[in-house]
């Protein structure tokens, strides 16, 4: 009966009555600020999604791999499951208790979670340490119950100074760094070819990668699907590659974008889980990489294309704008409009995001398919985590 009268509320009703109340169940973190002496015998922990198929998922791996590539040994605890994250192929993994005393506690999930991640990890975790908060975000704006999060670190650290921005901008926050992701592992694709994912050897390859569930109307499939059809038509050497999954969790949105790309004997979509070496295999294989995003909190597919070597047309705003130079980079022009989400993940007050030109980004496609070039791969370096760890960023007066 409560679980039918639960499910009857509406989602923003349902949200807000549950984040209310993990952000009053938290424990509190210390004031003043700890030192997070994880230099001379306290603990230095990451807890977040080391287990989830999502994009934060992805970054909490690199967060913690940067760090080791770095010489530090982060304890790494797995909130996926705790916190109702969509799980990968292997599962979750077993819980480890985060060491009470002092240290450095950095919990990556975002805003409107943070209180709920403390709470997961308990008063013993989170008393002594030093709580930096690692936040994503694809929206000049941030949404109102993110604000709880800033009571429950002492600090955030944002992977593009477009999410800093965002961030920044909010009243009551606390200080913000940016603190770029590595691509970690280094990319090392699997021996697949072309002949392995059924695209002529010939032809020129345009790949669009992106989790179904991160919005599609923020990663536009449909944009890329138009921009092909408006550069290639049905040509058969000119093949789009659409490379998603968890389309099932995707929405009616989803029917959509699979009934454009039917229409074209040139465009693909392939949805089976590829291992990470299998993934970078398709990358490898493409011409190009194509993300006409209307809004990217960091980028991750587009800044491994390039570290693969292959070059990306993209939309020329938001957080791939950090890292997204040199000759095998092309921006597509926008206008910003209002963002409207019909999955209501993006649906926030007052928030803009880009509209990608589309003759253009057909233009570049087709001037690209001329002229194509694999440019050199882009090393993006990996953050000096032990001065970001040590300094103290000073507060807004």
């Amino acid at each position: 009966m409560i679980r039918r009268l639960w499910a009857l509320l509406p989602r923003k009703l349902r949200r807000e009555a549950l984040f209310g109340a993990m952000a009053a169940l938290a424990p509190r973190i210390d004031r003043p600020e700890p030192d997070g002496d994880w230099r001379h015998g306290g603990s230095l922990t990451v807890a977040g999604y080391f287990s989830a198929a999502t994009g934060l998922g992805a970054a909490t791996r690199r967060l913690a791999a940067g760090m080791r590539e770095s010489g530090l040994q982060p304890l790494e605890v797995d909130l996926t499951g705790p916190l109702r994250q969509r799980t990968g192929p292997e599962g979750a993994r077993p819980p480890v208790p985060v060491p009470a005393g002092p240290g450095t506690l950095l919990v990556h999930v975002n805003g409107f979670m943070l209180p709920w991640a403390l709470k997961v990890l308990g008063k013993r975790a989170v008393r002594g340490k030093r709580v930096i908060a690692v936040w994503n975000w694809e929206l000049p704006v941030l949404p109102a119950d993110w604000h709880r999060g800033f009571a429950c670190c002492h600090e955030i650290w944002v992977g593009a100074e477009f999410v800093a921005q965002a961030c920044r901008a909010a009243p009551g926050c606390p200080p913000v760094r940016v603190v770029p992701y590595p691509i970690l592992p280094r990319p090392e694709p699997s021996a697949l070819t072309r002949a392995d994912f059924g695209v002529p050897l010939e032809a020129f390859v345009t790949l669009a990668l992106f989790d179904a569930t991160s919005s599609l109307a923020r990663k536009n499939p449909l944009g890329a699907i138009a921009a092909h059809q408006a550069a290639f038509g049905d040509r058969a050497d000119r093949i789009l590659v659409i490379k998603t999954h968890a389309t099932a969790d995707a929405g009616p949105g989803w029917a959509e974008v699979a009934r454009a790309a039917a229409a074209h004997p040139n465009i693909r979509i392939m949805e089976q889980h590829l291992p990470r070496a299998g993934l970078w295999a398709l990358v490898a294989a493409a011409d190009c990489m194509l993300s006409l995003h209307r809004s990217e909190g960091y980028g991750f597919a587009i800044a491994e294309a390039m570290a693969l070597g292959r070059a990306v047309i993209a939309t020329g705003w938001s957080g791939n704008m950090d890292f997204m130079t040199g000759p095998g980079a092309f921006m597509v022009p926008y206008r910003l409009v209002p963002a409207h989400d019909p999955q209501e993940i993006y649906d926030i007050p007052g928030a803009s995001w880009a509209e990608p030109d589309i003759a253009a980004a057909a233009e570049l496609l087709r001037s690209l398919a001329e002229r194509p070039f694999h440019p050199a791969p882009v090393a993006i370096p990996i953050p000096d985590y032990r001065s970001l760890l040590s300094d103290r960023p000073k507060r807004r007066a």
